[in-house]
């Protein structure tokens, strides 16, 4: 276990020593009106730009000006099969099989799509699990889903709540509820690792518990992709899906991802909604009425995905690929364990870290609670050029990301966090 110290040498010597510093150079980095470069914390809301992007871009723009509709077939990557070149790589990322995996739409389209299909409710099993305080997305989309089946969220929507005085849900407390309620539950949909405090829930375990009671399990991975190691088929969840411009860096707004697990590959009695894209690829040009599906995940696409995007998102894609999560979290274990030691310096009841302590019930993320002046705090954080997120009523989220966030933008956050909180600095910061 590193022994942690509070001077700035440190945080050097820990940059020195990093194996994937050059992966900081393949990113670009904002700069203040000064040209100084920003303190970057903000990877959980969205990732940086990647070098790369610009000239994956620009060869389909090229090759769209060269060919027009011909590129669908002639490009450098025609773009007929063009999300096919990141089917690979996702399933590496998230522990899944090829087949199990595809690049389409947005988060919450893909969960609706997923919910179509996996929630079923009958008069005896209606119920969702989601945690409280799950990303208002989630809850918008479960609870329109359970509204459209004619059922009311007061009875159908099961909410998991912390203990009392208590910040995070238990893995035990978790598995007992699906376990007391087992026979009601149609569905257990959590976040893998939940936006506001920053706690991952063991998945596998959870989903084991659901399957025992007849239950799907299905995740969003929304803060999870990119940011902890997935076994998405080893844990036998059902489908999962998780946005790509947070830790994956493939642009605001981009493209989704999706995994539904290789057991519903061919099970067409799945009722789903079809699009021409999730058509069997050997008859779709003969454009015959009867939908086809493809087998395993792409079978669930609507329309042919937008090249731009993928193109951006292929740029990060192969860095991750080239990189390996394993490598990425042992880096990230490093920074957060750093940035909560020195955070633990600050002067006494200044903050609360409300993520989880154990390194293995979290990921990047750090949230704490300051006690006073939060948000003039953080207004004057990004006065300064630290870029973190805000969650009200008095919450700071701060991720450093491993693949582009070093130890000393670690070091200096706290440094100048300690200064704004006007209560002296820690010791040698």
């Amino acid at each position: 276990m590193t022994r942690f110290r509070t001077d700035r040498t440190f945080a050097a010597e820990l940059d020195a020593g990093d194996l994937l510093a050059s992966c900081r150079t393949r990113f670009h980095i904002p700069r203040r009106a000064d040209g100084r470069e920003v303190i970057y914390f903000c990877g959980n809301s969205l990732g940086l730009q990647p070098r790369s992007a610009l000239g994956f871009v620009e060869q389909e723009l090229k090759d769209w000006a060269r060919l027009g509709v011909e590129g669908h077939f002639h490009a450098k990557n025609p773009w007929m099969p063009y999300h096919e070149v990141l089917t690979a790589q996702t399933a590496r990322l998230v522990g899944a099989k090829p087949v199990e995996v595809v690049v389409m739409n947005t988060l919450t389209v893909n969960l609706h799509l997923m919910l179509v299909s996996f929630y079923r409710p009958t008069a005896s099993r209606h119920k969702i699990v989601i945690e409280a305080n799950a990303f208002p997305s989630d809850r918008y989309a479960v609870e329109s889903q359970i509204k459209f089946h004619g059922l009311d969220p007061a009875s159908s929507l099961l909410e998991l709540q912390p203990r009392g005085g208590e910040m995070m849900l238990r893995t035990e407390d978790i598995i007992s509820r699906i376990e007391q309620e087992g026979e009601a539950i149609a569905l257990v949909m959590l976040g893998g690792v939940n936006y506001y405090n920053g706690q991952a829930f063991a998945m596998g375990a959870i989903a084991h518990a659901a399957h025992a009671q007849g239950c799907i399990a299905g995740y969003d991975l929304a803060h999870a992709a990119g940011n902890i190691p997935l076994r998405l088929h080893d844990w036998n969840a059902d489908f999962a899906v998780w946005c790509s411009y947070k830790y994956l860096n493939g642009g605001p707004g981009t493209l989704a991802g999706c995994f539904v697990h290789e057991r519903h590959a061919e099970n067409y009695k799945l009722p789903r909604f079809a699009g021409w894209w999730g058509h069997n690829k050997e008859t779709r040009f003969l454009m015959k009425p009867e939908f086809q599906p493809i087998p395993g995940a792409e079978g669930w696409q609507l329309s042919n995905p937008p090249i731009l995007q993928l193109a951006a998102l292929r740029a990060s894609m192969e860095i991750f690929d080239e990189t390996g999560m394993e490598v990425l979290r042992k880096k990230s274990v490093l920074l957060t364990g750093y940035l909560e030691f020195l955070l633990d310096q600050l002067v006494e009841n200044s903050l609360t870290i409300i993520t989880p302590r154990n390194p293995d019930q979290r990921g990047a993320q750090l949230s704490f609670r300051l006690h006073r002046n939060a948000r003039e705090v953080f207004t004057e954080l990004t006065a300064r050029g630290v870029i973190c997120d805000w969650r009200e009523p008095d919450i700071i989220r701060v991720a450093p990301v491993p693949l582009y966030n070093t130890f000393t933008d670690v070091y200096e956050f706290v440094r100048v966090l300690g200064e704004e909180l006007e209560t002296g600095d820690p010791p040698s910061l």
